[in-house]
């Protein structure tokens, strides 16, 4: 009998525990050939989503990771990675917009040969409107920017043999973008598309900054075309100057000094001031990742396992 662990970050979800462990059991009950359990981290939740989780050991095979503070899903999912134990993987989320009952269909799919199965989101209509506009824009520029391209709406919800979580333990970064990492190692994948449903109970967490800055992560991780951008930029700019300044040299040759032009230039002035500002700006960003990355800080801090 295969083992399967199902791996899902919690923060400050006591409105979703018990549904989703309801919805989850309807799919794993119907799958007698599979022994399921369950690594659910506690992202530093400051309601009652540890106490629920705790409760629920009593019935199902649950290891409850708390962490010592709020370390981010990333960190999260990468936590049940690292405690994962067993022949399939299956990351999922707890607010149940990722449908459980595509469990049954993932792992028909890994028996047919393949090693990863994702989930395609064909219809984000559920979502915000800013919300799908901007999913839609980040991909177009991370796969612009990237030598490796991510799937257009496909999210964490996956399922994975012991081989390829694995491999995704060797991925030890500190800014963890989990679509990238996810998706880099390969193997032999395929995809199911769901319609994404609504949050079954309970907020999003994720703020419009947080979203920024989650983009921000996912194209500086995987990629250094933004800084080779910039330097086309200063080529081009540097070209222009170079023939403006001829032009300008030229005309006072022939005609003398011109006075008039202050607006125009103290604008051209203001407008390169900007440029070197935000490409300062976008160094730093590589440049604060580089400082992450030697101060070689854990991942996540564990305050302590949770085993039934």
């Amino acid at each position: 009998m295969k083992t399967v662990t199902i791996i899902t970050p919690f923060y400050n979800e006591e409105e979703n525990v018990d549904v989703f462990f309801e919805e989850v059991s309807k799919v794993t009950d119907e799958l007698g050939s599979y022994n399921f359990s369950y690594i659910c981290i506690d992202d530093g939740s400051n309601d009652q989503t540890l106490t629920k989780l705790i409760t629920h050991q009593e019935s199902k095979t649950i290891e409850i990771i708390e962490f010592s503070r709020n370390f981010g899903k990333e960190s999260a999912i990468t936590a049940g990675l690292d405690h994962f134990n067993a022949d399939i993987a299956i990351v999922i989320d707890s607010d149940l917009q990722d449908p459980p009952n595509l469990i049954i269909q993932m792992l028909n799919e890994l028996n047919d040969g393949y090693e990863v199965v994702t989930a395609t989101r064909t219809d984000r209509s559920e979502d915000t409107f800013f919300k799908r506009i901007s999913a839609r824009l980040f991909y177009k520029a991370h796969n612009a920017f990237s030598e490796h391209q991510i799937p257009e709406n496909v999210g964490d919800y996956r399922a994975m043999t012991a081989q390829v979580v694995q491999e995704i333990r060797r991925l030890r970064e500190k800014n963890r973008f989990m679509k990238g990492i996810l998706s880099w190692v390969g193997f032999k994948t395929t995809t199911i598309d769901y319609k994404r449903p609504q949050r079954k109970k309970g907020e999003t967490k994720f703020t419009i900054w947080k979203l920024w800055n989650f983009a921000v992560d996912g194209i500086t991780s995987f990629s250094s075309m933004p800084i080779k951008v910039w330097t086309y930029i200063g080529v081009l700019i540097a070209f222009v100057s170079l023939i403006y300044a001829l032009f300008i040299l030229t005309r006072t040759l022939i005609f003398g000094v011109d006075v008039p032009g202050y607006a125009s230039i103290l604008i051209f002035i203001l407008f390169l001031g900007s440029l070197q500002l935000i490409s300062i700006g976008l160094i730093g960003e590589y440049i604060g990742r580089i400082y992450m990355e030697v101060k070689e800080r854990p991942i996540y801090v564990v305050k302590r396992v949770h085993k039934k």
